[in-house]
């Protein structure tokens, strides 16, 4: 197997499934996944970035950077409510695509770990789902930068994986990725766990193990919903009619989750810094 590299997986992925979707989410949500899916999983991502946006207290107007914008749905979604916001992204495919959607807002080439911005020139930066793609040793220079380009006092928003496994995620633990960003000049004004769905993830893991008795023996980087299809059209229908039960359900009850469940249980971290 060739070394994983971020910028040959993200072209592939833009260029397979720019067109999958008009939101332009089956790109950087869930490649495989129905429709339906990543609309319910990119909703729970927006409730909590809503909730991340009130903890960081950003006045209207503020200069807001989305690192690793995709097809550029949160810098819509930033301009959307008020905050002066502008997108860079490693990949050409995903910016071709992320212009499709956004006429106004600047998007910028560029890679996480040097960042093509001078110092302090941010209110704001969001990286969502990002550095969780970027080979570990890469982490560090990553997150550097992006508190290298915000003003003093300026805020970061970080959701990332805590937990799984994979050939191209690479998650901390939400003390690693507090320590990581705090060594750097930074204090966490607060994080929470965002994306529990139990009861989806346990028949994710059930699933999971009755392929794995039936002789499926992946390297973790296939999702378990390609699995259903190199099998038949119709394993695939009855592993996704059962999600579509199982995944609402959980997303419903995930406010509730929250309330009763630590922080850690979650398959995200939302971190929130102030420089």
């Amino acid at each position: 197997m060739s070394a994983y590299s971020t910028k040959e997986y993200w072209t592939d992925v833009a260029q397979i499934l720019g067109s999958a979707d008009e939101a332009g989410l089956a790109s950087v949500l869930h490649p495989m996944a129905p429709r339906w899916f990543n609309r319910c999983m990119d909703g729970l991502q927006y409730r909590a970035i809503r909730r991340a946006l009130a903890l960081a207290d950003l006045p209207s107007g503020s200069r807001i950077l989305d690192v690793g914008c995709g097809t550029g749905r949160w810098v819509r979604r930033f301009r959307g409510i008020g905050l002066d916001s502008m997108g860079v992204d490693a990949t050409p495919d995903m910016l071709w695509w992320a212009r499709q959607h956004e006429k106004i807002a600047p998007l910028l080439a560029g890679e996480a770990h040097r960042l093509p911005f001078m110092d302090a020139a941010f209110d704001c930066v969001s990286d969502i789902t990002v550095v969780q793609h970027i080979p570990a040793a890469l982490q560090p220079l990553a997150l550097a930068e992006m508190v290298r380009v915000l003003k003093p006092g300026g805020r970061l928003l970080l959701m990332e994986l805590i937990r799984g496994e994979g050939s191209h995620i690479f998650p901390r633990s939400p003390q690693d990725w507090i320590e990581e960003v705090t060594s750097s000049g930074m204090e966490l004004i607060g994080w929470f766990g965002q994306e529990f769905l139990l009861l989806d993830r346990l028949f994710v893991r059930i699933a999971r193990t009755f392929a794995a008795q039936e002789g499926d023996h992946g390297d973790g980087l296939k999702s378990l919903s390609q699995t259903a299809a190199r099998h038949s059209s119709a394993a695939r229908r009855v592993y996704w009619g059962a999600r579509h039960i199982t995944a609402p359900l959980s997303a419903w009850t995930d406010p509730l989750v929250e309330k009763i469940c630590p922080a850690r249980l979650a398959t995200h971290g939302v971190f929130i810094f102030k420089k």
